[in-house]
C-alpha cells in the first residue's frame, strides 16, 4: 500500500469513529458532516478555543461572518456595533457601540475585560463608504454626489478616527497584558485609489499607516498589528441601491452597468470574487498563535487583482 493510499485510510476510519461516536449527531448529511469535520480541525489546528475578540461592525457584512465563524470556532466574540446582528451563539456576547465616541469605546472594552477578563484580539471593521466625485461639473441634485464636509467628515470618523479609538482602547489592555493582536479592515482601493471613492480610499490608506505604525510601537510590548484588505466580494445587503446609485454616477454609467461589471472577473487572476468567509479564514489565522511572526502588514484577499 502506497503511503497516501495508508494515510487515507487511516484518515477515514478517524472519520468514522468520529460519526460513530455521536460526536456530529446534529449532521444529517454528508456535506453537513464534512462542514462540522473541517471545523472541528480548523478549531485543533488553530487552538483558538476560549480566546476573546471583539469585532467592531459585526452585525452585517464581512463583520457578520467573522463574528459567526470565530463564534464557531469557541471564541468569545463581542459584537461592537450600533444595532445588534441576526446571529445568535452562546458565545456571542453584543455591545451597542459607537465607535465615533471615545466614551462608548471605552465602555465596550470595559464590558469585554469584566466579561471575560482579557481582551485576545479587536477586529477594527466597522466603516462606512459614500461615493463622491472630487468635481462634480454638473452639481447634479445639488451637488449631492461631489465631496463634501459631512461627506468627508463622516467617513473620516468612523473609518479613520474609529480605528484609532478602538485601537488605542485596546491597546492600553493589549499592553498590559503583555499580548494580543490588532486586526485592522483595510481595502484593496487604500493601496489602488478608486475612482468615486477618493474619501473612502483614503481612510484605508490612513488604515494601513495605522498597521504599520502601531507595529513598530506595539511590537516590544508583545503586541502584534495587521491588516486585511478585501477586494471585490460577494455581494451584501451593504451594497444598497444608494450606494450604487451614487458610485455608477460617478463612474458615467448606469446602475446595470455597475453591476454587470461586479459579475465580470476577467480582471481578477483567479476569475472570481471573494468570499465573506474566506475573509473571516485570515481574521481566524491572525488571531491564533499560528501567525505569531506576521507583524505590521496588511495582507490583500483579493484574487490576485492587487498589487499588494
Amino acid at each position: 500500500m502506497h503511503f497516501c493510499d495508508f494515510v487515507l485510510n487511516k484518515l477515514q476510519k478517524v472519520v468514522d469513529n468520529v460519526f460513530l461516536c455521536g460526536y456530529y449527531k446534529g449532521a444529517t448529511n454528508v456535506k453537513k458532516k464534512s462542514q462540522m469535520l473541517k471545523g472541528a480541525f480548523a478549531m485543533d489546528w488553530l487552538d483558538v478555543k476560549g480566546k476573546t475578540v471583539i469585532v467592531t461592525g459585526g452585525s452585517s457584512g464581512i463583520g457578520a461572518a467573522i463574528v459567526e465563524e470565530l463564534c464557531e470556532l469557541g471564541i468569545n466574540v463581542v459584537n461592537a456595533d450600533l444595532r445588534e446582528g441576526s446571529f445568535t451563539h452562546e458565545n456571542l456576547l453584543f455591545s451597542q457601540t459607537d465607535v465615533t465616541s471615545p466614551e462608548s469605546v471605552e465602555q465596550t472594552v470595559a464590558t469585554a475585560v469584566e466579561k471575560f477578563q482579557t481582551i485576545d484580539a479587536v477586529v477594527n471593521n466597522a466603516g462606512i463608504n459614500i461615493p463622491a466625485l472630487l468635481v462634480d461639473e454638473e452639481l447634479t441634485e445639488g451637488g449631492k454626489f461631489q465631496i463634501n464636509e459631512q461627506i468627508f467628515n463622516k467617513m473620516i470618523a468612523i473609518n479613520q478616527k474609529g480605528v484609532y479609538l478602538m485601537g488605542q482602547a485596546v491597546g492600553r489592555v493589549m499592553v498590559k497584558q503583555g499580548y494580543g493582536v490588532i486586526i485592522n479592515m483595510s481595502s484593496e482601493c487604500g493601496l489602488e485609489g478608486s475612482e468615486g471613492q477618493s474619501v473612502y480610499a483614503a481612510t484605508k490608506a490612513a488604515v494601513n499607516s495605522f498597521t504599520r505604525s502601531w507595529a513598530k510601537e506595539l511590537g516590544k510590548k508583545g503586541v502584534r498589528v495587521v491588516g486585511i484588505a478585501p477586494g471585490i466580494m460577494e455581494e451584501t445587503g451593504l451594497r444598497t441601491i444608494e450606494y450604487e446609485t451614487a458610485l455608477a454616477y460617478t463612474r458615467g454609467i448606469t446602475v446595470e452597468q455597475l453591476r454587470a461589471g461586479y459579475s465580470n472577473t476577467k480582471t481578477i487572476p483567479l476569475g472570481r470574487d471573494g468570499k465573506l468567509s474566506e475573509v473571516a479564514d485570515l481574521v481566524a489565522y491572525f488571531v491564533s498563535g499560528r501567525s505569531s511572526y506576521v507583524d505590521g502588514v496588511t495582507v490583500n484577499v483579493a484574487g490576485g487583482k492587487t498589487r499588494g
